[in-house]
């Protein structure tokens, strides 16, 4: 402490002597021998008065505060207000004074560019008198350094040169970079070369193997936009054929906040293969949409769920309720509701949405502005092989959910449906498409039957990571070594992060609520492209550090039943239309009249809850044409009705 205080003392003695020099300097620069022939008393009285004055403004501007080590173009333009204010008040005081009868006019100007030079000047040579200070020690310790080749030649990756060239202790030497644009190969970035483009990585890679004055690549640095590249996949790849370890910076945004150490290399995560472009959002809007607002989430502590709780929480609501079957994963979100956001009111219900009576109840105390409905069983197997459980969750507590929220004037309820809705090969997309029939059926009533309530439903693909997903699968299984299980190596799957997805699903929110999908449209999320399944086994054993193969196999066990080889975002009666928001789309597929599917759906309810699969199955297909359930899947579901019928019967005798 008592170092910084002597250093910034000295400092300032050193500006207001600088700035003593600079009157009279100035004036002998402009009259030169003629300077002994102006007043003593004025020169003197002007010189202390200005040595004075500047030292109260360079001390207001916070000249002191900044480390000269570091001086940068921020410290010359507060130097520069400094010095702009500080001739500013003397001239006017002498003009007040004695009008500049003794003063040339151009003294001001030539004094502002000399006192700059004398308090730029020495701040700039010791900086660059520590730079080689530094470089003199980087070139002694050359040989124990990293050396790494920058992809991106963006701000991100000239923030990270100017950190390893100012520390003595970085572990890195950037010994080129490759641009994701021709627009600065051939050019420098504080003396490191950007070499090529991203297309010629491998010509770029065989270069610097063979060049005798750069030391060999041992780590690939994926840099800014280059971590929302489509090619990201192919450089894991390319990484592994030729040894390195493919790293990544962390975003700009994460160094202006401060969150990340600008020299912090972290590994590739799988997020990072999707290769999808950033989305502009308009948080504001969803601000404004949920601050001070009551807000409900059902299925609170699923995958989606509570990550709609955490985003919510984070725009201020006046409260909001969790509501979930599921006592473990309640518990879960409301305890890191309470960590986090310990001033928000909240309460968390354990409750199904099967359950009308309770909803009603939670419902009517509750008062909710906005309802989130998460709810739902997802995994395709499991609700093939228990079609009426999955009936009467995704598509029965969708219907009571919105019933509910008619009844309590709930502003706005947001369905949360999935691309398996379109052309169900399988129960559970045939549910969930059901489920969105049903809420298009509502919007698209008149205000006087539907009531306050506007209907939202947001339609996506898989989201990396949530429960039942197949990353967290491929992880368990890397854990124990493999195999990676692949049903089939022709599979595809549109994939997004669940933070993005839940960001966009805000947005469509707010969207929803101007009225957007009156008419019964949907909102897409814009998933990009496909991945193939069997490609993100083989990168995640990549970036494990495994050879696909030979460290770890990967297995093709078949199809599941009801799994499609492919997924579909829109039918091909309802293609897309853009949004106001980047990364949503709005189609208008086929809507049923609310009475017909009202009236259905009490049949539907009635077989499902006396698990009476095979009449079930036939009215789903009823309401769903493009859903046909195969044969052997009825004649399945009739063998295992028997048995439990017989199994009973034993029982009873």
């Amino acid at each position: 402490m008592w170092r910084l205080i002597r250093r910034s003392q000295v400092a300032f003695v050193h500006d207001v002597i600088m700035a003593a020099i600079s009157f009279p300097l100035a004036l002998y620069l402009r009259v030169g021998d003629a300077l002994p022939y102006f007043v003593p008393q004025n020169m003197v009285l002007a010189t202390l008065g200005f040595a004075v004055l500047s030292g109260g403004i360079f001390w207001l501007f916070g000249l002191y505060r900044g480390i000269w080590r570091y001086a940068s173009l921020n410290d010359l333009s507060r130097i520069a207000k400094a010095v702009t204010l500080a001739i500013a008040v003397l001239f006017a005081v002498l003009f007040l004074t004695t009008r500049l009868d003794w003063l040339p006019r151009s003294a001001p100007v030539i004094q502002w560019f000399l006192l700059m030079a004398l308090l730029g000047g020495p701040r700039l040579a010791y900086r660059v008198i520590k730079d080689r200070s530094v470089s003199r020690a980087l070139a002694k310790q050359g040989e124990s350094r990293i050396p790494i080749l920058l992809i991106g030649a963006g701000d991100e990756s000239e923030a990270f040169i100017r950190e390893t060239r100012r520390s003595a202790l970085a572990p890195f030497e950037v010994v080129g970079i490759v641009g994701l644009t021709d627009g600065r190969v051939g050019r420098k970035m504080h003396g490191v070369q950007v070499y090529d483009t991203v297309d010629n990585l491998e010509a770029t890679l065989e270069r610097l193997e063979k060049s005798r004055w750069q030391h060999r690549p041992r780590k690939l640095v994926l840099t800014g936009n280059a971590l929302r590249h489509p090619d990201v996949g192919k450089w894991v790849e390319i990484a592994d054929r030729r040894g390195l370890v493919l790293s990544r910076l962390p975003k700009l945004g994460d160094l202006r906040d401060g969150i990340s150490d600008p020299l912090q290399i972290r590994p590739v995560a799988i997020e990072d293969l999707l290769g999808r472009p950033e989305a502009r959002l308009d948080r504001e809007k969803v601000r404004n949409m949920i601050a001070g607002r009551r807000v409900l989430v059902t299925g609170a502590g699923g995958s989606i769920g509570s990550e709609l709780v955490r985003q919510i929480a984070s725009y201020a609501p006046a409260h909001i309720c969790l509501f979930d079957a599921g006592e473990y994963n309640l518990y879960a979100i409301d305890m890191e509701m309470s960590e986090k956001h310990p001033d928000l009111p909240r309460y968390s219900v354990l409750g199904d949405v099967r359950d009308r009576v309770r909803l009603d109840q939670v419902f009517a105390i509750e008062k909710p502005d906005i309802v989130f409905h998460a709810a739902a069983y997802k995994h395709v197997p499991l609700v093939e092989h228990n079609p009426n459980e999955g009936i009467l969750t995704n598509t029965i507590g969708t219907r009571n959910v919105a019933e509910a929220c008619r009844a309590a004037d709930v502003e706005t309820m947001v369905l949360i449906s999935t691309d398996k809705a379109v052309n169900p090969a399988n129960v559970m997309g045939a549910s969930k498409r059901l489920a969105e029939c049903y809420c298009q059926a509502l919007e698209t009533l008149s205000d006087e039957e539907r009531g306050k309530t506007r209907f939202v439903t947001v339609r996506f693909g898989n989201v990396l990571g949530s429960t039942g997903s197949v990353v967290p699968l491929f992880r368990r299984q890397l854990e124990a070594g493999g195999p990676l299980t692949v049903t089939h190596e022709g599979i595809t799957r549109y994939f997004m992060t669940i933070a993005e997805a839940v960001e966009l699903v805000l947005q469509a929110a707010v969207m929803g609520r101007q009225g957007v999908t009156a008419g019964g449209k949907i909102f897409v999320l814009d998933m990009g492209r496909p991945v193939k399944i069997v490609d993100l086994a083989r990168q995640m054993i990549l970036l494990a550090g495994l050879r696909p193969g030979t460290d770890v196999e990967i297995k093709v066990t078949g199809l599941r039943p009801g799994e499609k080889l492919y997924e579909e975002l829109f039918h091909d009666s309802e293609p897309p239309q853009p949004t106001a928001t980047d990364g949503v789309l709005l189609a208008a597929p086929r809507v049923l009249d609310y009475s017909l599917i009202k009236s259905v759906l009490e049949e539907l309810a009635e077989s499902a809850q006396a698990r009476n699969s095979v009449r079930t199955l036939e009215l789903v297909s009823q309401l769903v044409p493009e859903f046909q359930p195969p044969e052997i899947s009825v004649s399945s579901i009739l063998a295992q009705q028997q048995a439990e019928i017989a199994s009973r019967a034993t029982e009873a005798s």
